[in-house]
């Protein structure tokens, strides 16, 4: 899996899985080749986004009956944690798509399923635009889609729009009449759709986290959809990401450290060898941030374990077993949050200590993998991840769903 060292990350998740990853490899290393210079130049990453659309990267998750490939979650998020591992901007700005594509698959057979599904196929891809900063009140939106003849017309402005700049369209969550939550499906150069790659934090820079504007966009019948007919984990699947971007961050600093120490000359009149990679105490660190990736990697998969069960319950029609999975499949993420985020930002943090000043030149970008990993781990805070665990634990309290930052 795109390392020197040969089974250090452990097996594959299924016997397929390396004639899965083949066609991909090459297209990742092309992608990891570039990373540090799209970072320091601030690039965008729509070549690479161009050169997965063309190998039909994002219809992974296609079942074999539509013509794709049908990966397991399991499978999904091993590749995923590849191509993190070579940008981790990548995933992050795939994670509104891979979203979308379960969110079609768990619908009934239908001329709008079977239309998606071959835009999949043809390499289309979703972006997100959920989350607001304007006035909305925590626990709503302020964009709004009211009716307008046959169809609809969508007005608001939404932030954190992760990867909508790279996508053809937009899976936008907004409010219908008083109070109902709908889905409505954007083409992303619809008239009245502006989007601005204004996201300035200061890690995860290339993920087209921007702003979103909609102005009376018009929308076909069947663009607008009820929220909660969307997919019951999606939450999970949500946090799964973020997971499998975090452990790429920390595959990528592990390979980054190992090699950096190989082919390093310089040393120090007080070190324990000759040269770095023959000091033990240098070895310690490389194998303390191997171990900390191997760990993440470890977690991220039995999360994805939780949530294969889910799909594979919904798709069963067992709504029984799909609510009790997905409550499990919720906590899991939750636990893997909690951990992962600790394992990675160690892991980064500490690399430094088995390389010398050399290695804070800004042409290495190593700073990077720490600050996109402090950048994605803010996301849904961990403070309230281990509270919504500990009150599983304790009490039984089903997790919440659905998070809606806003104003108080």
């Amino acid at each position: 899996m795109m390392t020197e060292a040969a089974g250090v990350w452990g097996a594959s998740p299924s016997a397929r899985y390396e004639a899965l990853a083949a066609p991909f490899r090459p297209i990742f290393a092309r992608i990891r080749d570039g990373a540090v210079q799209r970072e320091i130049e601030r690039t965008l990453p729509y070549e690479p986004i161009r050169w997965l659309k063309e190998a039909r990267f994002g219809a992974l998750r296609v079942p074999a009956e539509h013509g794709g490939p049908g990966a397991t979650w399991q499978e999904t998020t091993a590749l995923l944690i590849e191509l993190a591992e070579a940008d981790s901007n990548l995933p992050q700005a795939l994670r509104g798509h891979f979203g979308f594509v379960d969110n079609v698959l768990y619908q009934p057979d239908s001329a709008w399923r079977r239309a998606w599904i071959q835009r999949f196929l043809d390499g289309a891809t979703v972006g997100n635009a959920f989350t607001e900063r304007s006035e909305a009140k925590a626990g709503t939106f302020a964009a709004r889609v009211t009716p307008n003849g046959s169809g609809w017309v969508l007005n608001g402005e939404k932030f954190y729009s992760t990867g909508s700049l790279l996508a053809d369209y937009l899976d936008v969550v907004a409010v219908r009449g008083e109070d109902e939550f709908v889905t409505a499906i954007v083409p992303a150069d619809a008239a009245g759709v502006s989007q601005f790659d204004d996201w300035d934090g200061f890690g995860q820079k290339l993920t087209a986290s921007g702003t979103s504007r909609f102005a009376d966009v018009h929308l076909e019948p069947d663009a607008v959809q009820p929220a909660d007919l969307r997919f019951k984990y999606q939450t999970a699947y949500y946090q799964l990401s973020h997971l499998i971007t975090l452990t790429g961050i920390g595959r990528a600093a592990a390979n980054d450290v190992a090699k950096l120490v190989r082919e390093r000359n310089r040393t120090y009149s007080h070190a324990n060898g000759r040269i770095s990679r023959e000091d033990p105490q240098v070895l310690q660190v490389v194998g303390q941030v191997h171990s900390l990736a191997y760990a993440a990697v470890a977690v991220a998969l039995k999360v994805a374990d939780a949530v294969q069960r889910v799909y594979e319950a919904a798709a069963a029609g067992d709504a029984e077993a799909e609510a009790r999975l997905n409550i499990e499949a919720e906590i899991e993420s939750s636990q893997g949050q909690i951990v992962i985020a600790k394992l990675v930002l160690e892991a980064t943090t500490i690399l430094f200590n088995a390389l010398g000043a050399s290695s804070l030149a800004q042409g290495k970008a190593l700073d990077r993998y720490w600050r996109n990993a402090r950048t994605v781990a803010t996301h849904n805070p961990l403070i309230y991840k281990e509270r919504v665990v500990g009150d599983y634990a304790v009490n039984r309290t089903e997790p919440p769903f659905l998070w809606l930052p806003g104003a108080a």
